[in-house]
């Protein structure tokens, strides 16, 4: 069983930048994909950016050329370094592992608050 603890959110003004973390216990096998999502109110989860085993990246428009997704495959961590924040990016945000190919095991975070406002 894998679970996955993030931490790192927080307020920050516009323009601030702020560090996830996300840490998962258990044994995670390969192919995986690990990755971001945010949830703000009223609206539905959508997809923040996301990292393979293999190290490719992907981006939700919304955050390209501000956040950055990186992992660390030895210690079970991936981090997203956002910059630049807006209030629009103001969300739950949580951690996600996929784990497997043709049968797919999925993975949650419990989530953390990010608040963008001055």
């Amino acid at each position: 069983q894998v679970q996955l603890v993030e931490t790192g959110g927080g307020l920050v003004q516009p323009g601030g930048s702020l560090r996830l973390s996300c840490a998962a216990s258990g044994r995670i096998f390969s192919p995986n994909i690990m990755g971001w999502y945010r949830q703000a109110p009223g609206k539905q989860r959508e997809l923040v950016a996301t990292i393979t085993s293999g190290g490719s990246t992907n981006y939700a428009d919304s955050v390209k050329g501000r956040f950055t997704i990186s992992r660390d495959t030895a210690k079970n961590t991936v981090d997203l370094q956002m910059n630049m924040l807006k209030p629009e990016d103001t969300a739950v945000y949580y951690c996600n592992v996929v784990v497997g190919s043709s049968r797919l095991w999925i993975y949650w975070g419990q989530g953390t608050q990010v608040t963008v406002s001055s």
